[in-house]
């Protein structure tokens, strides 16, 4: 007995289990006396309130809704809004950030003068501040009579801007999401198997031909029946019909993360930019190779594999930045958590929902960041703890 108590393995067991015990008694002593006072307010517990209708409208839906839909349906549809809003914001930040990286970085005094002066200030303004600039620009466009267009396809006003879409069913479209998902990772695993021989890139240059067509083809025979294959706006009487709308409150805060996120990955561009031995540049100038092959070959794969860690923790922020969307009442997840609380009374059952969703998020991003961070990873470099 005593050379059990005495083994350090055993010890460490006993406390781990010790210590697990206590904070199980603690939970469930915690949900037994909200139970308790939720019984003694005459509140309702569960999750039954899901199938009910809600009875209330919000300004933007990916998908069709109506007042009689259930509030599953509407937890969904503003979980999807803020999937969108953090592609959209997060894209565009991105693409931002790189051209402020490398802005930052030029030799040019003026364009590294102007980089650090953007920097400064969308770093430094507070993003619900920026969103409500943003929001009281874009509501105050031109009517739609007066709307700027570019051709007869994309219209810009006070109301949203309007754009062709695709007569398709939503499957269609996740069908085709997954299909770019599945040869965007089978890629990888090909240039593993066939070691960048002359079949990888003859298979690569037809795929990355072919997929196209494959997705148009998808859209094609998934049109609804009896209408064109484009839906194009139109202006009819004083609104347009047809094409899809963009809301005001969408087009501000996509501005808005897109501008205060872009300045955020724009200083982790231009560090890992900054983070290339100079020994590597002018190695490839001694070997010939031009300024653009040495950014192209050199400078910039490596930039990427320094700033994938830090470019992960600021995706989480800037997807987390998307609750802002209530001050200018975007029908977001917090939004459409916020209002289902008011109407239901269902509180601890929707904030539970509300972390669920953005814990789903928030991992997923972490999940697939780390796994194109390990993919290009150099080996032997990697840090063994």
């Amino acid at each position: 007995m005593g050379s059990v108590l005495g083994s350090r393995k055993f010890r460490e067991i006993f406390f781990q289990a010790l210590v697990l015990s206590i904070v199980a008694a603690l939970l469930i002593a915690m949900v037994m006396n909200t139970r308790a006072s939720l019984e003694a307010q005459s509140l309702t517990t569960g999750f039954g309130f899901l199938e009910r209708s809600t009875g209330w409208d919000f300004s933007f839906s990916v998908l069709p809704y109506s007042i009689s839909d259930s509030y599953s349906k509407t937890i969904l549809i503003g979980f999807l809004n803020t999937l969108l809003l953090g592609f959209l914001g997060i894209s565009l930040a991105t693409i931002i950030g790189i051209a402020i990286g490398l802005i930052r970085t030029s030799k040019n005094t003026l364009f590294a003068m102007l980089g650090t002066v953007y920097v400064e200030i969308f770093r430094n303004v507070p993003l619900i501040l920026q969103a409500i600039f943003w929001y009281s620009i874009v509501s105050h466009l031109p009517k739609p009579r007066q709307a700027y267009s570019i051709g007869d396809a994309v219209f810009l006003s006070g109301r949203g801007l309007y754009f062709p879409v695709f007569n398709i069913a939503i499957w269609s479209v996740a069908i085709m999401m997954l299909l770019v998902v599945a040869w965007l990772f089978f890629l990888p695993w090909l240039r593993e198997r066939l070691n960048h021989s002359h079949s990888y890139h003859l298979i690569k240059r037809s795929g990355w031909l072919l997929l196209p067509v494959i997705l148009l083809a998808i859209a094609y025979f998934a049109r609804v029946p009896d209408t064109p294959l484009l839906n194009m706006p139109a202006l009819k009487g004083l609104n347009f019909k047809g094409g899809m709308r963009m809301p005001p409150e969408l087009s501000a805060l996509v501005i808005a993360i897109a501008l205060y996120g872009g300045a955020y990955i724009g200083e982790v561009v231009r560090a890992g930019l900054m983070s290339v031995p100079k020994g590597q540049i002018e190695a490839g100038f001694v070997n010939g190779l031009k300024p653009f092959h040495i950014f192209s070959r050199i400078r910039l794969p490596l930039a990427i594999r320094a700033v994938l860690p830090s470019l992960t923790n600021q995706y989480v922020q800037l997807m987390k930045a998307t609750t802002i969307g209530i001050v200018i009442g975007f029908s977001d997840l917090f939004m459409i958590i916020s209002t289902s609380i008011n109407q239901s009374g269902q509180t601890l059952e929707l904030l539970a929902i509300l972390m669920i969703g953005f814990l789903i998020i928030n991992l997923s991003i972490a999940f697939v960041m780390n796994t194109i961070n390990k993919k290009i990873a150099i080996k032997g470099y990697e840090v063994k703890s």
